[in-house]
């Protein structure tokens, strides 16, 4: 089989990625481990920036997320038994954020490839990129139990942290930066209306909690947990009576509690590697870069890769360019950085990392200095709705 750009992963990444191709003409495959009905149903983030939320409208897979998401003008940072609402879009001169689960992205995008012809492969697992520096790149998977090879003019690796794409890269040509953090987040998700109309992110002595939402009737909420505790342990009744403890008592008092529709333990890790070429080989969101979800920066970073893959692969096939493809690795790394930045600053100044008490009197001190501050308001602001993306000519 033969394509011009060989996608790894079905995610938000390689499925913007090839609808942004599709729309200039350029031929591409996906080739995804799992079944549609398990990418389809994979519980992640729902906080989209304005850059992937504008994205999404110029490609025009939109319809379904502006009739549905929830626009965000504001959030509420709770601590010392109170909160403050941070005003995004006063404090970044209009923006906001999109409440839109990521799994309702995924779905808006594979009905979107697969009406528009393009070729989705489910069931079908990437097991190498050979040849990728010899400019001949070709991805070896495995269909029905036989193996293949698809012979591509580049590979989008966009298959995760585990995936093919990185694992086929020499491990002396990559550096990695990688902090693993002391804690989880245990999350449930209810039929149950949101606490507030926007989401709160709580500092407690306790541990870090977050009240989020996926619509006006489903909710998704988090308390920190140890990186050691297993699901198992938590009833609904449990976990409803720590969230309550985490948080202000007007919001306490207003919960409503209900059963779970899931309930899973996600550890969180900041992870970098550089660079994100290697020849026809580019990796792009989880593949080369993993944030903690405090600043929902994961679904916003890939959304922000293949932007820019995207431009210059059709820069390439338009125009003969080199130039963004050589400067890719470097452009997103800029943003990689910042977001990796501001998810770690974002985690430590709302966790609890041991139990020395001078450590949440200086969050409680930084907390109330962001709320207090014009600049320190719309720093975070800024950063929460998202940095702009790169333009080129």
């Amino acid at each position: 089989m033969r394509t011009q750009v060989g996608i790894i992963g079905s995610g938000p990444a390689g499925l913007l990625l090839a609808h942004q191709l599709q729309q200039h003409g350029i031929e591409s495959v996906i080739l995804e481990r799992q079944s549609r009905a398990h990418v389809e149903s994979r519980i992640r983030a729902g906080v989209l920036e304005q850059g992937t939320v504008q994205l999404l409208r110029a490609i025009g897979v939109h319809e379904r997320m502006d009739r549905e998401g929830l626009i965000h003008e504001g959030i509420g940072l709770a601590f010392d038994g109170r909160q403050e609402r941070i005003d995004l879009h006063q404090q970044t001169g209009g923006s906001s954020v999109l409440i839109y689960g990521q799994t309702e992205v995924t779905r808006d995008l594979i009905d979107a490839r697969l009406r528009a012809g393009g070729r989705i492969e489910f069931e079908t697992p990437a097991l190498a990129v050979e040849d990728y520096l010899a400019g001949q790149p070709r991805i070896i998977y495995e269909q029905a139990g036989q193996r293949h090879e698809l012979n591509c003019d580049f590979v989008a690796g966009c298959d995760g942290y585990h995936g093919a794409a990185r694992q086929s890269v020499d491990a002396t040509k990559l550096t990695l930066f990688e902090k693993l953090y002391p804690f989880g987040w245990l999350g449930i998700l209810a039929d149950v209306p949101p606490v507030s109309e926007e989401l709160i992110y709580a500092n407690h002595a306790r541990g870090f909690a977050l009240c989020s939402m996926r619509s006006p009737t489903r909710s998704r909420y988090y308390i920190q947990c140890r990186l050691d505790d297993k699901v198992e342990n938590w009833r609904d009744d449990q976990f409803w009576d720590e969230l309550r403890r985490r948080l202000p008592a007007a919001s306490a008092e207003s919960l409503i509690t209900g059963p779970r529709l899931e309930m899973s333990i996600a550890p969180l890790r900041s992870f970098v590697v550089e660079p994100m070429r290697f020849g026809k080989l580019f990796l792009a969101g989880d593949a080369a870069h993993i944030v903690p979800p405090t600043g929902a920066k994961g679904l916003n970073l890939a959304a922000s890769d293949v932007y820019y893959l995207a431009r210059a692969l059709i820069a390439h096939y338009a125009e003969n360019r080199s130039d963004l493809l050589d400067h890719y690795s470097d452009t997103c790394l800029r943003r990689v950085w910042q977001a990796i930045r501001f998810s770690w600053w974002f985690t430590t100044l709302l966790h609890k990392f041991d139990d020395d008490p001078i450590h949440q009197r200086l969050q409680l001190a930084e907390l109330e200095y962001i709320t207090s501050s014009a600049a320190g308001r719309t720093m975070l602001a800024e950063n929460y709705v998202g940095l702009a993306f790169e333009k080129f000519e």
